[in-house]
């Protein structure tokens, strides 16, 4: 077993001396100090590499069921904004980082990051190497963990971490999808784009209203046919966590719409339950891409695009399946499929967040494609 204490501790800037530990399942221990909520949490470990927009990162319901570390140094400088969320509430299990202001400097911010975690009852640890965790689970992969800030029994820890489900096999989307159907935007947009909501960013839906669209976001299990009943011109198929080979409602869903012929949409999980509808195949990566710098090839058009991403699974462009799209984004970086459009029929999707929040605006352009593909 390996243990790892912060350095320097007694330099430590945090308010709170309360001590935190965070355990990995395979063994590994890390001693810091406590953030928000004093308690205990569990979740799949996970990295993001963005330096900004933390509140945007943590209310992203593709996080839920993940502990997530933050590889900038700091957290909660600028503090909390209620325009700044992508969801109602923190999807984060908990949050590993650096150091912790408790104090923020922005005239615009409405209270502090560790008040926002406090009533949203986040548990998280500050005072680590966040940067050797980061080279652990990139040389290990991506694993359950556990933090607490209110014991230190190892043993303990170790076996409440074991009664932790892998994220491979899991439904999630249903965990954080809307709890009814809801509208977005104005009836007397030109055009109207029914939302599959399998853990739906805000801006998402922001995006499409901007360009004239009125939507009406469905629940996660919706079927076809209620969605059918509502007249749709088009389909949005959100971003979502979890494991999309456990999620044979959403791809059944998507099957029908395609024999519909109905022209379709689909951002991050969209995209996998996508390629699960047409007979391809989505395996568990190693770590995951997470983050607001990762290069995209345009294979249509040879341009390269700076991208955000948050995914921890992707789609096998070898499997079954295959003949039945074409693939029209890799990421360069390690040249998974990013993007592809089904033949034959008015649907596409990519792997990644054009609607960035936050992140780059080099993939916004997607959205206007789904709204020429309305029109034509």
């Amino acid at each position: 077993m390996r243990v790892y204490f912060c350095k320097n501790p007694e330099k430590s800037v945090s308010l709170h001396t309360q001590p935190a530990i965070l355990l990995l399942k395979d063994g590994t221990v890390f001693h810091g100090l406590a953030i928000g909520k004093i308690g205990t949490t569990t979740g799949e470990i996970c990295f993001n590499t963005g330096m900004t927009g933390y509140q945007e990162v943590f209310t992203d319901p593709s996080y839920f069921g993940q502990i997530l570390v933050t590889t900038n140094d700091h957290i909660g400088n600028y503090g909390v904004n209620h325009t700044e969320i992508e969801s109602d509430s923190i999807k984060i299990s908990g949050l590993v980082c650096k150091k912790y202001a408790y104090d923020f400097s922005r005239k615009q911010s409405s209270g502090s990051l560790n008040d926002y975690f406090i009533e949203n009852n986040l548990v998280g640890i500050s005072d680590v190497d966040t940067r050797q965790i980061v080279r652990h689970v990139r040389a290990v992969g991506a694993m359950n963990c556990i933090i607490s800030s209110e014991t230190t029994d190892i043993n303990h820890l170790k076996a409440t971490l074991a009664k932790v489900p892998d994220m491979s096999g899991l439904e999630l989307s249903t965990k954080v999808t809307a709890a009814k159907p809801y509208e977005f935007g104005s009836d007397a947009a030109a055009h109207r784009v029914a939302v599959l909501d399998l853990g739906v960013k805000q801006n998402i839906l922001r995006c499409l209203a901007d360009r004239d669209c009125y939507l009406n976001v469905f629940p996660a299990t919706t079927t076809y046919n209620e969605m059918m009943q509502w007249n749709p011109d088009g389909f949005m198929i959100s971003n979502g966590p979890g494991d999309p080979s456990a999620m044979n409602y959403a791809v059944e869903t998507l099957k029908q719409i395609l024999e519909g012929g109905h022209k379709m949409f689909g951002i991050c999980l969209g995209s996998q339950i996508l390629a699960e509808a047409v007979g391809m195949k989505t395996f568990k990566m190693h770590h995951g891409h997470r983050g607001l710098n990762h290069p995209v090839k345009n294979l249509d058009t040879g341009r390269s695009e700076i991208t955000s991403q948050n995914h921890g699974f992707a789609i096998d462009p070898n499997s079954a399946g295959k003949e039945n799209v074409v693939i029209t984004h890799l990421n360069l970086n390690d040249n998974t499929v990013e993007g592809l459009r089904v033949k034959d029929r008015p649907a596409f999707a990519v792997q990644y967040h054009p609607e960035a929040s936050p992140g780059p605006h080099d993939s916004r352009y997607l959205f206007d494609q789904f709204i020429d593909m309305l029109k034509s």
